[in-house]
């Protein structure tokens, strides 16, 4: 088979147009792209734009959150639901390594033709997510107010935050199979269902989320209503996406029938999955570390720590989506074979990247305040909030290349690098460098810290702000020379596996 960049396939590698027989549940307009051939910017976009849109789906849940707690609750409501919604990231995070290993798997197994063990590491994904999700919730449950109160935040917003945080625990069980059925529809090349499931989502949680949290239709559940509404949502959304797995709407054809409990294939996506995890929860531990720091600077420094990350997390979904259809494409690509053409892609999406931060950086460098405004007029909050926007606003420019080309190494297979490059950051850079800017390290009291680092300003809390943007132009200088350098392209990941006997 001759190849657009000029390759053949090689030994073992598999034509795709011969490997797929013809799929009868296929409409001939939504006949599966082949990524590992053709144009690299067509497919980018291609895989990127719904994945964009589906990750500033995916955070809208969050804004809106925020955006109807500052309207009803003011800026504890505003606090409140940024600590819980912390600590729920946290515990989501948790387990989208599993969802890394699939996609890195599911990958190579289209690239190379093999849709039967697509649909089979897409089956073991989803035992080991399913498993996770089940025990974060119901541990979620149990500990809301323990973990609230661990962290030093004053009883009111303990009481705002506590049962919306419950809820949220119980959204995420759902929210985990939607995102790793998205996952598995995206790796295979299908990033459209996941959008539009997800759009539906967004739609309901859009209605519901005041009607149940003012009462406008029944009982009024307060800040917990939103997350109500968004159990709702993400339950259908859901749906949608299994709809799609059950009929073979996209190169993946799961049937229950079909279904092998595959402990040695489960085993390996785990130590695959292992390094992923561990980098999300780094993250979000490190975050989950910067508001018990904030805590004793009082309510309006946290509320405006909550706002700016909410705006980091809608600043960065844009580009996460090119990453991810980088990352899809560098994987199906080296499951092909063709080395090269995956370097190519993620040059392409960095350049993208570079394009739309640059763009959005500078509109909200000089229009911090009119963003702001939509979810609170409180004046000494915007005020304070503003000036943590634009320090961190250079900081979200790095992270856009960031998590380009972690995604790319991620879901090429290699989860091990970006492991360490975000424990070095987090723990050694933005953590440390926090404490000594902010002064912090002494009022942490609440954690029984007694870690003493020396003050080297007098920044207040807005030196958390500044360690935040150092850390993430640390990572970019890492993640350069690796992706020149690096073997991230020579990651084994499915030699040696094989399907089980049916």
């Amino acid at each position: 088979m001759d190849s657009s960049d000029g390759t053949q396939a090689g030994p073992g590698q598999v034509d795709l147009q011969e490997a797929e027989p013809p799929h009868s549940s296929l409409h001939p307009r939504r006949t599966p792209r082949d990524l590992t051939n053709g144009s690299i910017p067509k497919n980018l976009f291609h895989l990127a734009w719904p994945q964009s849109l589906e990750g500033i789906l995916n955070v809208f849940d969050q804004v809106w959150d925020l955006f109807l707690a500052g309207q009803g609750f003011g800026f504890r409501g505003i606090a409140g639901i940024g600590v819980a919604q912390q600590y729920v990231q946290l515990f989501r995070t948790s387990r989208m390594g599993v969802d890394v290993a699939m996609r890195a798997m599911i990958a190579r197994a289209i690239g190379a033709g093999d849709i039967r063990l697509a649909n089979h590491v897409a089956f073991q994904g989803f035992t080991v997510s399913m498993i996770f999700s089940v025990g974060i919730t119901i541990f979620g449950l149990i500990f809301t107010d323990v973990l609230l109160r661990a962290v030093g935040i004053s009883h009111e917003l303990v009481a705002e935050a506590a049962n919306y945080m419950r809820w949220q625990f119980v959204a995420s069980a759902m929210n985990g199979i939607r995102v790793m059925t998205g996952s598995s529809l995206q790796a295979a090349g299908d990033t459209l269902t996941p959008m539009k499931a997800t759009m539906v989502a967004r739609l309901i949680d859009l209605v519901l989320s005041p009607v149940l949290m003012f009462g406008w239709a029944g009982p009024e559940f307060g800040l917990a209503g939103a997350a109500v509404a968004n159990a709702i949502s993400q339950s259908v959304s859901s749906t949608m996406n299994i709809r799609s797995l059950a009929i073979g709407s996209s190169r993946l054809h799961m049937r229950l029938s079909e279904y092998r409990f595959d402990l040695k294939l489960i085993l390996r996506l785990i130590r695959l999955a292992s390094p992923a995890s561990i980098n999300s929860v780094e993250r979000a531990a490190s975050q989950m570390l910067l508001v018990v720091m904030m805590a004793p600077f009082g309510d309006i420094p946290l509320a405006a720590y909550a706002l700016t990350q909410r705006m980091q997390t809608v600043v960065n979904v844009g580009t996460q989506g090119i990453g991810n259809a980088s990352g899809i494409i560098a994987g199906q690509s080296l499951g092909a074979g063709k080395v090269e053409r995956a370097k190519e892609t993620v040059l392409w999406a960095l350049g993208y990247t570079t394009v739309v931060k640059f763009f959005v950086v500078s509109l909200l460098f000089i229009f911090p305040t009119p963003f702001l405004s939509i979810f609170s007029d409180d004046p000494e909050l915007l005020e304070v909030g503003a000036r943590w926007l634009r320090i961190l606003l250079d900081g979200y420019l790095a992270m856009g290349l960031v998590q380009v080309l972690q995604q790319s190494f991620q879901i090429a297979g290699d989860t091990f690098m970006p492991m360490v490059v975000t424990l070095t950051a987090m723990w050694f850079v933005e953590v440390p460098g926090a404490m000594a800017l902010s002064g912090a390290a002494e009022q942490m009291h609440p954690l029984g810290l007694t870690l003493r680092v020396p003050t080297i300003g007098t920044l207040g809390h807005y030196g958390v702000a500044w360690a935040v943007t150092g850390a993430a132009f640390f990572r970019l200088a890492c993640y350069l020379p690796y992706f020149v350098w690096g073997p991230w392209w020579r990651k084994k990941v499915l030699e040696g596996v094989d399907l089980v006997p049916w």
